[in-house]
């Protein structure tokens, strides 16, 4: 479906569960994600069928990242409905290995990329937890702007957002 420089990015699927719940898991990983309440076997087990919608409602959604030197999966990343607020937000996260290597921007970068150019949107927003600098400095390094703070996924979370019209004039 897309790749970026170091990555491939596929849909996930029902066989990507286990691999989905032992990388959201540890507490390194959740801890900006709603934590254990919301990054657990059954909470992620229900969460399964919207990622698998997106992809068929939209022909895009949360997708397994897999590095091409390797073919590990090393995260997930992708686009997808922020709740019911009719905005498209991209969202990433990795396994914690993976950190500070460059991955969320390359994989954030690529899914705004498709997103304006492949999918038409003309405005993505991302969410994320205010402690969670990593996360909003990439959102910042792509060009997005800060809007507010918004409660999504159960938490206060700050809020960015791009136009199609801002992010080509980062290109």
């Amino acid at each position: 479906m897309l790749e970026s420089a170091r990555i491939y990015y596929r849909p996930i699927t029902r066989e990507d569960l286990t691999w989905l719940i032992e990388l959201r898991v540890p507490d390194a990983v959740n801890r900006y994600m709603g934590g254990r309440e919301m990054q657990n076997a059954e909470a992620l087990t229900s969460r399964l069928p919207f990622y698998l919608e997106c992809h068929e409602k939209y022909g895009f959604g949360f997708s397994t990242m897999t590095l091409k030197e390797t073919g590990e999966k090393i995260g997930t990343s992708g686009l997808q409905p922020l709740g019911d607020t009719g905005e498209i937000e991209v969202g990433y996260n990795l396994a914690e290995k993976y950190w500070r290597q460059g991955f969320g921007y390359e994989c954030a970068f690529a899914w705004l990329k498709y997103g304006f150019e492949t999918a038409g949107l003309e405005r993505i927003v991302a969410v994320a937890h205010p402690d969670n600098t990593g996360s909003w400095k990439i959102m910042e390094k792509c060009g997005m702007r800060y809007e507010q703070n918004k409660m999504h996924y159960g938490m206060d979370c700050v809020f960015y957002a791009i136009s199609r019209e801002d992010f080509l004039k980062t290109l």
